[in-house]
């Protein structure tokens, strides 16, 4: 058992470093997967000028990709739509819709003149063999460009993932330069879909961004999608707006899709609602906005390492430095060993050396006479002459000594000299060579690259207050449901589903709970209206006990946790008289219990004395006897008073006083005594 657990363990373990090191996460240098790096490979491989089969290329990357041809030709595909590296003819499918490609054999692919340019030397490239040893694949690719940070990267490996968003490969290149001369860079991703994008959250790419697609409102009934979010399609936006409109939440007349090679979603809004009030909504309720996160998770030194994007950058910054060094001193010595065996030719023929080996018999008589004959002009020589050199003179054929040019040998000796000190003094200043490098990139291809997304600030979109009143709920009294599936005549409220509801029973229960679909209450639902947490809800409340010992108390209901049942009476065996929001709702009339001896009868409580209590608080006891009836008496507003005429006035028919001297026996209106 335990070599059968350490055996797994071992296995578990390597198949873990496969999976994060050959498989999911990118190489910091070169920024690609395996599988797109030999996809590349493969490319410049077969480069010609001309397109290839896409089931071509496919075939010749399995050569080196042991995971068959469905994995190469997904990752082409993705790799194709990135419009970076690879040229493509035919049908790749579609970013914007989400349509798939064509098959393999019916599109076609080449390397882009970038790609060529940015990504291959082979002069500079490690190589190791095929997984089944009969061919060989890089390492990694020589490349000069930030191609983790251009293109972005999502992967998952065991027990981490990354997710990498694509930068502008034209600002990247300026804050290379920024870099290069010493200043700070700020960097934003970019997504070929466009949209409006919030970064105050990036942090240098260990944050989040939130993407939103871009509406246009054409009127005050009719709204276009122009652009998609990242990570979104058309077909999947429509999918979302579709269940926002059958869940009440935005509402829409109809939704119709022109989109072809530019999006274009037209959203025809219903009666009663305008587009300024369904834009809000669309963008709190659909994928019209979506929030991703960042996590940029690289391969470095074979090993997985969280880095932020100014890290990268800068790495990849002094690698690209680094690799025009080895360039250019690649290309000096190719140019130094061209001038050498210019100046060994000439001195062969121009110093008429090859006449010394006429006489030699044998071969190591030839050798011996050109390395005695090349000997007193070594002061001329670039470097020490080698055999190898020898042998190399000893080739020259004699059409090619007859037919020398002294001229054109000395111009081209010049020319390599002027070459080899200008290198020289590019390597002398690499900062400066590396600018002027980045320089020339951006001339030839940064309007390729044109910044797509745009970059502002928003308000988040407060749910709460674009939400529609679109739940009806009610009560029903017969079977205790109350929701929006039951049908009821208590209770009926239009609500948002943001919207928080205090539901109070008889028994004194109660509990804050969302708008349910179907809830049940044990018990006869006095109370139930919108709840606010940040004010609360106050009560007046009295009850009777289990030993009808009547309570009165003020409680104001604020702290709660969402259906979580609490009480309004202590023990919960007693009886509500009265629940009452009013402050004073006037004077509580208690009906003892009839007794032996009962000389009192009632007793009165001015409610408008109470003090606040918490909720679980007893209250303030009423009386000390038992309790058979309570009466609320409604505290009595005072009433208007009438106007007293003097004495010598009198009402007429009219309500107007008049004026009289003695006083009239008759009982008729306006002539009796009023004192």
């Amino acid at each position: 058992m335990a070599q059968l657990e350490s055996l797994m363990q071992r296995h578990f373990v390597d198949y873990a470093s496969y999976s994060i090191l050959d498989r999911a996460i990118p190489d910091v240098r070169d920024g690609l997967k395996p599988v797109q790096r030999r996809i590349l490979h493969t490319l410049f491989e077969m480069h010609d000028g001309r397109y290839h089969k896409v089931a071509n290329v496919i075939g010749e990357t399995m050569k080196l990709h042991p995971h068959g041809d469905a994995s190469i030709a997904d990752a082409l595909v993705v790799l194709a739509n990135k419009e970076a590296f690879i040229d493509k003819q035919g049908n790749f499918g579609s970013v914007a819709t989400g349509h798939p490609a064509a098959a393999p054999r019916y599109i076609e692919c080449r390397l882009t003149p970038l790609a060529r340019e940015t990504l291959f030397n082979e002069a500079l490239t490690e190589f190791r063999p095929s997984y089944d040893g009969r061919n060989r694949e890089p390492v990694v690719l020589p490349a000069k460009l930030p191609v983790v940070l251009f293109l972005g990267a999502e992967g998952i490996a065991v027990g981490m993932s990354t997710r990498i968003l694509p930068h502008n490969l034209k600002e990247l290149w300026e804050a290379q330069i920024e870099l290069l001369r010493g200043k700070t860079v700020s960097l934003y991703p970019d997504f070929l879909q466009g949209g409006i994008m919030d970064v105050s959250a990036y942090d240098d790419g260990q944050g989040k961004v939130e993407v939103r697609a871009k509406l246009e409102a054409r009127g005050d009934k009719q709204v276009v999608v122009t652009e998609v979010p990242f990570g979104t399609t058309t077909e999947s936006l429509i999918s979302s707006i579709e269940a926002a409109v059958q869940k009440g939440r935005v509402k829409l007349a109809s939704i119709s899709d022109f989109t072809t090679d530019r999006v274009e979603i037209e959203l025809s809004i219903s009666r009663g609602v305008t587009a300024d009030e369904v834009i809000p909504q669309l963008y709190a309720y659909t994928d019209c906005s979506v929030t991703l996160s960042s996590n940029l998770v690289v391969v470095r030194d074979r090993r997985p390492e969280i880095l932020t994007v100014t890290e990268v950058l800068v790495q990849l910054t002094d690698e690209l430095r680094e690799t025009l060094r080895a360039e250019l001193e690649y290309d000096r010595g190719q140019l130094v060993d061209r001038r050498h065996w210019l100046t060994l030719e000439q001195v062969f023929v121009e110093k008429r050396v090859y006449k010394k080996i006429e006489a030699a018999e044998t071969a190591e008589a030839v050798h011996e006479a050109v390395v005695k004959g090349m000997k007193p002009h070594r002061k001329l020589f670039v470097r020490p002459m080698t055999d190898d050199d020898v042998k190399r003179l000893l080739e020259l054929r004699i059409r090619r000594i007859s037919a020398y040019d002294i001229e054109k040998n000395r111009s081209e000796i010049d020319e390599l000299v002027r070459r080899i000190a200008e290198i020289d003094g590019q390597l002398a200043d690499m900062t400066k060579t590396s600018v002027g490098y980045l320089q020339g990139l951006i001339e030839r291809y940064g309007e390729q690259f044109p910044r797509r997304t745009v970059i502002s600030t928003f308000e988040a979109v407060d749910k709460k207050a674009v939400a529609r009143q679109n739940l009806k709920l009610a009560y029903d009294k017969k079977t205790g449901y109350f929701g929006s599936q039951v049908r009821g005549d208590a209770h009926v409220l239009t609500v948002s589903e943001f919207d928080l509801l205090l539901a109070i029973c008889e028994d004194g229960s109660y509990r804050i709970l969302p708008p349910p679909e179907k809830h049940y209450f044990p018990k006869k639902l006095l109370y139930c209206e919108r709840f606010d947490p940040e004010q609360g809800s106050s009560f007046t409340v009295v009850y009777r006990d289990k030993a009808k010992t009547a309570f009165a108390k003020r409680v104001h209901i604020h702290k709660f946790i969402r259906n979580k049942e609490y009480e309004l009476i202590k023990g919960k065996a007693g009886k509500l008289d009265l629940l009452s929001q009013e402050e004073n709702p006037g004077t509580a009339v208690l009906h003892f219990s009839p007794q032996k001896r009962q000389r009192v009868k009632e007793a009165k409580f001015d409610l408008g004395s109470l003090k606040p209590t918490g909720t679980t608080a007893r209250g303030t006891r009423l009386a000390a006897k038992p309790v058979a009836r309570v009466k609320i008496e409604a505290k009595k507003t005072p009433a208007r008073k009438k106007a007293v005429p003097r004495r010598d006035e009198k009402p007429d028919s009219g309500g107007a006083p008049r004026t009289g001297k003695g006083r009239g026996k008759g009982k008729g209106r306006g002539q009796g005594d009023l004192f």
